[in-house]
């Protein structure tokens, strides 16, 4: 299932402001040319400005007075309507552009002209004084005589002059082949190795018969050495392999590389700081994403931020927040919680899911045997909050509690008890755009089944978590789960629309069976009371086989549960069948596993690897962490282990899929406040910031424009504009935190 759909919409639509049309003139035109008149020799026409810019021909160029304190990029441009665009047919895009004075960003675009404004195509480079030439292919996914061309050049501070030239849509063009730089074909865990746990690594080669690898330590001195095993061809990258162990080795040290076939891997060290770091880098990540409040430097150096969505001009705020319109007639605060992904929005059944994962986080810590649950205590992620005697990740998990049980439906009102499903702009917003330069008016979203199940469910969890520190918030928290229970009872089948995607994600989920099981553990397990047990011995999926080769998620979330009831102590009749189904589907994670060259639990059924298919693996060896936390076999341990090899560089692009670890690693992920590659001023994100990777439907123009025929894990780009492959989502690292906390534990 899509994750969420985030076109990013363009020009007329979302602009509130008349085209100017400059003056006529003859066009140029021919067979294969789809844009008119891109030389600008004589005349300007047919191009159009927003009424807020004035252009015109200067030197052979049009040239735009771009004004100032603009919040978007739509909203000064230069365009052309009426461009014929084919379905399937692969298009050149130039242009010439220089930007005065320098460093100005331009958002050039190929989309609709017309509702709903899609984006087919679209890049956003930095501009230098002396003009630069910038050429694109992409494939249309439609066939419309409604396209259109056009340069974005808002959402700037100052006023600055735009100068553009030789544009130019060309089709029929052969697409571009896109060859990424994959490195050296030694592929390994670039961060960290534990020294007892398996080491494994992956090498590149066109040969069958087995070759001899050398482990080398930091001196260039030879540790280990063997011959690896040949693997033939591996249906995830298409690639002839061969697999490396060298798990024999147990010594410690920084700086190793493994040499094979006459190449020499990214260094990587054999340890378990790198893992202690990750732990926390992984969790300091939520503090950047809150919302309504302002991030201080102090606390993350480079980071710092004005509060987004406090209703502080141009913020309309969270505050005091309507329904869409027809909705509801009232309104709610539902400031804080944390901003969900890449843009603004704050959605509940993304916030359940992750808010659980953290959650559980801790509470393994308190539970299982090499638990270690002062590694993530008071003053360890350095918040506001640390020194309040709280661990800090409970601190961390109640910003985002604050928010969801503020998102439930007041007494009295129609659906009450219920939980609005999502709160986001009414329109979409473009990158770069920090959460306090947001104008857009923030909306309430209808109330679903869903999001009121989630809400049941942390509620529910936190009320045991948060008892010893705050029996107040603890009752609360309870007191909504209780009555969001009770209102999904009620409306069991009240949906989101699929098709409820402006301006944020629609995550529309049409069976809230999984959820009931879910809501109804978590209830269980903090109150013990039969009619939840009831519930969850008579749900049809507590004996399905929930554990599918994509993971749970936020809209499968019906293993949620089931960890949850085979790890926290409870008098659940039948309880030792469900820590058996754990263990039985780990035993089929491993297997999946050891099938695959590049070791990683993961194998989506033919090869098409799901949006954000980097925290399912995560969440694959979640069950197999568990299943080691349950019966202390070593060879789940192993498997857990051995799952992070392949987010930390063990993999078909030779990436780190963390930010921040890895000699390369994704630093480029698709966010409106981290956005260096569009605004030097603005930071890159935070180490231990996972990306989505591989995506085989590769939703965004981006992605289409290089990516089109991939296969399995090379269906990823490393770059801003590709909302579908890499983006960042407070799901994805609550992942990330769950395991980067398991293996520190392992050390």
């Amino acid at each position: 299932m899509k994750r969420r759909r985030t076109t990013v919409l363009t020009l007329a639509a979302l602009l509130g402001a008349a085209l100017t049309a400059l003056p006529a003139g003859p066009a140029a035109a021919d067979e294969v040319e789809q844009v008119r008149n891109g030389t600008f020799d004589t005349t300007t026409a047919p191009w159009w400005t927003t009424a807020n810019v004035t252009a015109g021909l200067s030197d052979g160029q049009l040239c735009a007075d771009v004004p100032g304190g603009t919040a978007n990029r739509w909203d000064a441009a230069v365009g052309q309507n009426d461009v014929t665009l084919v379905k399937g047919e692969s298009y050149r895009f130039t242009f010439t552009a220089n930007g005065s004075p320098a460093g100005h960003v331009v958002r050039a675009i190929v989309g609709l002209s017309v509702s709903p404004y899609d984006t087919y195509f679209e890049v956003s480079p930095q501009l230098s004084v002396s003009g630069d030439a910038y050429t694109y292919t992409f494939t249309s996914p439609v066939d419309t005589t409604q396209g259109q061309v056009a340069l974005q050049a808002g959402g700037g501070a100052d006023a600055w002059r735009l100068c553009m030239d030789d544009v130019s849509l060309l089709g029929g063009v052969p697409p571009e082949v896109y060859e990424p730089d994959t490195g050296p074909r030694v592929r390994v865990n670039q961060v960290a190795y534990l020294p007892s746990g398996p080491k494994n690594a992956t090498l590149v080669t066109g040969a069958t018969g087995k070759l001899p690898w050398q482990l080398k330590n930091a001196r260039g001195g030879v540790v280990a050495h063997g011959r690896t095993v040949p693997r033939g061809v591996d249906a995830s990258s298409g690639q002839n392999v061969h697999s490396i162990d060298f798990g024999g080795y147990r010594g410690r040290g920084d700086g190793f590389t493994l040499v094979a076939d006459g190449e020499t891997s990214r260094p990587f060290d054999i340890g378990t700081s790198a893992y202690e770091r990750l732990r926390l880098d992984a969790l300091k990540y939520y503090y950047t994403q809150r919302s309504g409040i302002a991030i201080r430097d102090d606390l993350r150096p480079g980071y710092a931020r004005p509060a987004g969505h406090l209703g502080v001009a141009p913020n309309r705020g969270d505050l005091d927040v309507p329904c869409q319109a027809g909705g509801c007639d009232y309104r709610l605060d539902v400031s804080g919680g944390w901003y969900d992904a890449g843009d603004h929005g704050k959605y509940v059944v993304n916030g359940g899911i992750a808010t659980w994962e953290l959650l559980s986080t801790y509470e393994r810590s308190l539970l299982a045997r090499t638990g270690r649950p002062a590694k993530l205590g008071d003053g360890t992620l350095a918040v506001p909050e640390s020194g309040n005697r709280v661990p800090d990740i409970l601190d961390e998990a109640r910003w985002e509690l604050e928010f969801l049980l503020s998102m439930q439906v007041p007494a009295g009102r129609p659906l009450a008890g219920m939980a609005h499903h999502k709160v986001h702009d009414e329109q979409w917003t473009g990158l770069p755009l920090l959460p306090s330069d947001d104008p857009q008016q923030r909306e309430l979203h209808p109330p679903s089944t869903t999001a009121t199940l989630n809400l049941a469910a942390t509620a529910a969890q936190a009320a045991r978590l948060y008892r010893p520190y705050d029996r107040q918030f603890a009752a609360k928290a309870l007191t909504a789960a209780r009555t969001a229970w009770s209102a999904a009872l009620a409306h069991p089948d009240v949906y989101a629309s699929d098709s409820d995607a402006t301006g944020g994600g629609a995550y529309a989920d049409a069976d809230a069976t999984d959820e009931f099981y879910w809501a109804a553990a978590e209830l269980y397990l903090t109150t013990g009371e039969k009619q939840f047990a009831d519930h969850v011995t008579g749900s049809p999926v507590h004996t399905a086989d929930i554990f599918g080769p994509l993971g749970l998620d936020w809209s499968r979330t019906a293993a949620a549960g089931r960890l949850d009831l085979a790890t926290v102590p409870s008098r659940l009749p039948g309880r030792d069948g469900v820590r058996r189904s754990v263990v039985q589907a780990a035993g089929r994670y491993l297997a999946t596993l050891e099938s695959q060259p590049y070791g990683m639990p993961y194998a989506p059924e033919d090869n098409r690897y799901d949006w954000g298919s980097s925290h399912q693996v995560l969440n694959n060896a979640v069950v197999l962490a568990t299943a080691y936390d349950l019966t202390g076999a070593a060879k789940y341990r192993d498997g857990a282990l051995q799952s992070m090899d392949y987010v930390l560089g063990r993999n078909a692009l030779n990436i780190s899929y963390v930010t921040g670890y890895g000699e390369v690693n994704s630093h480029r992920q698709h966010s409106r406040w981290y956005a260096r590659e569009l605004d030097p001023e603005l930071p890159d994100p935070p180490p231990g910031t996972l990306a989505g990777g591989p995506n085989s439907a590769i939703q965004d123009p981006y992605a289409q424009s290089r990516l089109q025929g991939c296969v399995g894990q090379f269906c990823y780009i490393d770059d801003i504009q590709s909302w579908s492959t890499n983006e960042t989502a407070i799901n994805w690292n609550a992942a990330l935190a769950r395991m980067a906390s398991f293996v520190a534990d392992q050390g």
